[in-house]
């Protein structure tokens, strides 16, 4: 019997591998999903602006980003002592402007600089509802607590985003040719929306990323992290206490369809081993002076310099100056 209805992967996709860098940008989604990358060793830059939500707010964003915005303190505000800017997540603000401003312009200049390396843009957008301050007219990413009467709330259409990606593909393909974007919705539905609104969001995603691969087959791809959790994980169980967020067992089984739809046999293989060395060396011993330990810290090292002599291109330098901080305490 069958008690799941699966929802269709994609097929036919370019695959992911080690050696192709990555650029993810937008909400939860792609911080779960960066995470899992990065304890997998693949190369990659998550999220230089913080979490972004809305599909105009990314796409500002990575218009600064091959710009090489450089951030002033007129792009800042202060709001009850702290320094913030509209663009950004509020961990970049500080109490000080010069320390977000450095915070700001160094992990924008990180990302300028990865640009015409990139393998492949992922970007997954959670709702297409925007916030204008009043004032300006302008798209804010964050509202950092500010009153909500300082801004406007609308709902972009599927033209607007079309339009918007249709250019900034277009300019991104000139800095680099071989990039492909990856598009995703977030599974994440917007209580405050109301759940009729949080549809009408979603369905307008859906549409415009429809749109954008029509316009662009051999560019633009798709990932249905919205539709597995509503259909194949249809069961609050796989919800966290909010019931909004995917649960971390419904986090993982996205990665694993994830993992199914672009990762190669020997890319898995590759995780495989990069997990196992992770498992290793979160082992607490009873006695951590022991030669038998002092042994197992060892064959990690081995196993580690035998994974960067295939795979050159793995960053291993943490792990390895754990093994050998505590092989000489």
């Amino acid at each position: 019997m069958n008690f799941q209805t699966s929802v269709e992967l994609p097929v036919g996709l370019p695959s992911i591998s080690h050696i192709s860098p990555i650029l993810l940008m937008g909400s939860c989604f792609a911080e779960n999903m960066g995470t899992f990358l990065t304890e997998a060793k693949f190369q990659l830059d998550l999220n230089p602006f913080g979490i972004l939500y809305n599909p105009l707010s990314i796409s500002s964003a990575l218009k600064e980003i091959i710009t090489k915005k450089e951030y002033t303190e007129k792009d800042l505000f202060t709001y009850r002592g702290v320094w913030h800017s509209t663009m950004h997540h509020g961990s970049f603000s500080a109490t000080i402007p010069e320390v977000t401003l450095q915070n700001i312009n160094a992990r924008l200049l990180q990302a300028h600089q990865t640009v015409p390396k990139l393998d492949w843009l992922m970007l997954t957008f959670g709702t297409a509802y925007v916030y204008e301050a009043k004032e300006t007219g302008k798209v804010v990413s964050n509202c950092h607590k500010l009153p909500e009467n300082d801004f406007n709330r609308r709902l972009l259409s599927v033209d607007e985003i079309v339009d918007e990606y249709t250019s900034l593909i277009t300019d991104m393909a000139a800095c680099n040719a071989t990039l492909k974007f990856l598009f995703t919705v977030s599974p994440i539905r917007h209580i405050r929306d109301g759940m009729h609104a949080n549809q009408l969001s979603k369905s307008t995603l859906l549409l415009a990323i429809d749109r954008l691969q029509q316009l662009f087959p051999e560019q633009v791809f798709y990932f249905p992290s919205y539709e597995i959790v509503l259909d194949e994980l249809r069961d609050y169980r796989f919800y966290a206490d909010d019931m909004l967020h995917p649960s971390p067992l419904a986090v993982r089984y996205l990665w694993e369809r994830f993992s199914e739809t672009f990762f190669s046999a020997e890319t898995k293989q590759v995780i495989r081993e990069v997990e196992d060395i992770r498992r290793d060396l979160a082992h607490k011993p009873f006695h951590p002076e022991s030669e038998a330990y002092q042994r197992f810290l060892g064959q990690i090292v081995l196993k580690i310099e035998r994974l960067i002599r295939k795979y050159p291109y793995l960053d291993f330098q943490k792990e390895t100056e754990l093994c050998h901080t505590r092989l000489n305490p």
